[in-house]
Parts: C-alpha cells; structure tokens; sequence
C-alpha cells in the first residue's frame, strides 16, 4: 500500500462525486476520481488501494469494469454502489470479485466504515504476500550461508595470492625500459580490476549471508542524508542528473548504525542515478511518522515494471546484465535489522521509489 491510502472514485454523478470526495479526503484519503469506463483506465494507472465504482456508468458497466480492475490490479479492493439494489445485481457484483456493495445515498458512517474495511483486507493480503516472500529470501539465504563457507576459502586464498603475484609481476615491468612498459602495465590493469570486481562480488555474499552484529545507537539523519547526496554529486553531474534532497525542518533522531544506513542510502541512490537518464531527477525525501521516519529515493528513470516488483529484493535476481542481484537484498537485511520495511512504488517524478523505514530513537 502507498503511504497514504488512495481511493479511486467511479460515478458519473458530478454532485455525488465532490460529496464523497470532499468526505473522504477530510479522512485524510487521496482521491482520484473518473465519470466514465475510459476515464476509469487512465485514473487506475497511477494506482489505488480501493475503487468505489459506479453500477452503471455512461459507456459501460460498473461489474464489468470491477472484473478488469480486479485484473489489472488484484491487491486492491473494490466496493460497488447503485441507486438501484436488486438480488441479481449484488450477486453479480460477488462474482466479479467486489469486496463490498453500497446502496446510494451512502451515508458517511457507511462509506467511512466500509472504506476501512476493505483498506484492512488490502493490508491483510498485503501481509501474507510479504511474509511469503520473507519465507522465499529466508531459504535463498540459507542456500547462501551454506555456500559462503566454501567461498570464503575457495575463493578468497588464490584471490589474495593472484593479487601478490600481479603486485610482484607489475614490479619487474617498471623495471624494463619505459618504452615497452605501456603495452604490459595496460593489461595489467585490466587484470588488476577484474580481480577486485571478484572481491567485491565475495564481499556482497558475505555481508548479505553472514551479517555482523548491529551496533545501534540515536542517530540524527538529516546529516547522514546531506553527506550522501554531497560524496555522490559528482556522480551525479557527470551523468548530467539532478540530485537533491526534500526533508522536512526537523526530523527526529532514528535508531541503527551510521555506517550501515550509509550503505543503504549509497546503493538506493546510485541504483537510481545508474537509472535516470542524462536530464532526469533524483531525490531523496524523508517524513516523521508516529514511531518510525519514512524515507525515499525516487528517480525519473522508466521505474519497475509491476510485473517483478515483488521480486526485486529476492537474492540474485538482477534486471542488470552484469548485476550480482545482491545489492538490494542487502539493502533488505540492513533495513530489517534494524527493525524497519522496506518497498517499492511509482515514484511522483514517473520512475521507481524505492522508500524504507527506521524506528525512532529510544
């Protein structure tokens, strides 16, 4: 779910459609409203959490467009209303999936309610999705742990000895005469980076499946965002990519570990700038909520398609043709170790958002 609820409004009834909406945005709702079928497939693009859709629209019919929106979007409710009530009609509206059926004039207590209800069966569906998922990381990462073993020593000795041996060998060829040290030294380099990318890689699967122990403590925010957007501006601008940051006057203390959320805010960022093309944005936002603060890295890259979206956080599943597919499970971990979410949507700026959250100090 979005971090505020949305609500989709479908009626062709301009009087009824500022009442409810006037109603339900004073409930703190974001409300989008459509008065026809084609209307309805362009405002549902942006996504909702719950659709309260007309019976009988202009251009069509309200249990029709129920069972597409069903379709295209089966983590959201959808609750029917006519003026007309009849047993066929609630029937139908059951068989197309509507989660409830409201007979107008709804009364405020009845919409606010049934609106509340059928937000709870979103965050229900929601829940199980997410501890399914957690299940599916949980063994990828018990696979990981086992294998780790063996790479740690596998891998790591030879990496370690290649290393000595390109240091010794790129010794004695600063020692021939200058003029034959280009052509040697160039594929020494080549060398020198590629086994550094194998330890980096090595790295990645030893923090995500060994992750050491957290040392948390009160930690102000707004400095460690302002360092990230400052150590990755030049990135930025070689990219000829927009990098700033929105954050509120104040923002409270979080618990968690500096260099670890450093960590996490780094790989968002620069998986985002890595996105966005030459003249896009990229921004960083944070809000205070109740008992945690709310933190996001939208771009205006081509975002994720909703296709894979739940996918993005399993280990060693990468839409980079060179990816590790660790980055953001890592990003995962951290953020759960420190007793926070994390997730993705559309972002405002038209890409991806990837936000995360982090308790308030102690």
């Amino acid at each position: 779910m979005a971090l505020t609820p949305r609500v989709l409004l479908v009626d062709d009834n301009a009087a009824l459609v500022d009442n409810l909406r006037e109603t339900l945005e004073d409930e703190g709702y974001v409300v989008a409203t459509a008065g026809s079928v084609a209307q309805t497939t362009e405002a549902a693009a942006a996504g909702f959490d719950v659709a309260l859709v007309d019976l009988k629209l202009p251009d069509g019919d309200g249990t029709e467009l129920t069972g597409k929106l069903r379709g295209d979007h089966p983590d959201a409710a959808i609750v029917l209303l006519t003026g007309n009530a009849t047993l066929e009609t609630a029937i139908a509206a059951v068989r197309a999936g509507a989660f409830a059926y409201l007979v107008k004039p709804v009364s405020t207590p009845d919409l606010l309610l049934t609106v509340e209800q059928a937000l709870r069966q979103v965050r229900l569906q929601a829940e199980k999705r997410e501890l399914s998922r957690r299940a599916q990381v949980a063994e990828k990462l018990a696979a990981v742990g086992t294998m780790t073993a063996g790479l740690s020593h596998e891998i790591r000795n030879p990496l370690n000895a290649a290393s000595l041996q390109l240091v010794v060998l790129e010794r004695r060829v600063r020692k021939l005469a200058p003029a034959d040290q280009p052509q040697l030294l160039e594929p020494l380099k080549l060398v020198r980076d590629e086994i550094a990318r194998l330890e980096h890689l090595l790295q990645d699967f030893l923090q995500f499946a060994r992750p050491r122990e957290l040392k948390s403590e009160p930690l102000a925010l707004e400095p460690l965002l302002t360092a990230v957007v400052d150590l990755l501006s030049g990135d930025a601008e070689r990219r000829g990519v927009r990098l700033d940051r929105e954050l509120p006057t104040e923002l409270p203390r979080v618990q968690g570990e500096d260099e670890q959320l450093r960590q996490v805010l780094m790989n968002l960022t620069l998986n985002a700038l890595e996105a966005t093309p030459r003249g896009g944005r990229v921004r960083i936002l944070a809000q205070a909520r109740a008992e945690d603060v709310w933190i996001a890295v939208d771009d205006s890259g081509p975002g994720i398609d909703a296709q894979i979206r739940h996918r993005i956080f399993e280990p060693f599943f990468s839409t980079k043709a060179s990816g590790s597919g660790l980055g953001l499970p890592i990003v995962h971990a951290i953020v759960t170790q420190h007793g926070g979410a994390v997730g993705v949507d559309s972002s405002p700026l038209g890409g991806a958002r990837i936000w995360f959250t982090l308790p308030r100090a102690i």
